[in-house]
């Protein structure tokens, strides 16, 4: 079964960024996510969209 969920670590290694920084993004409503419990989790699907506007964003910009 595929993964529907990571940890922050997880997408902070998926991304090239620090831990630090996926949280930042998920405060900043940038990033998408769930809590179950007191576990943070990230939707693969929600970093998909967040790198997909990353490169929108680039294309814009060009």
């Amino acid at each position: 079964m595929e993964r529907l969920l990571l940890t922050a670590e997880e997408v902070a290694e998926c991304l090239h960024i620090g831990r630090s920084r996926v949280y930042m993004l998920i405060a900043a409503k940038e990033l998408t996510s769930v809590k179950i419990g007191s576990l943070r989790r990230i939707p693969v699907d929600a970093v998909r969209e967040y790198a997909a506007r990353l490169v929108e964003q680039e294309r814009e910009a060009s």
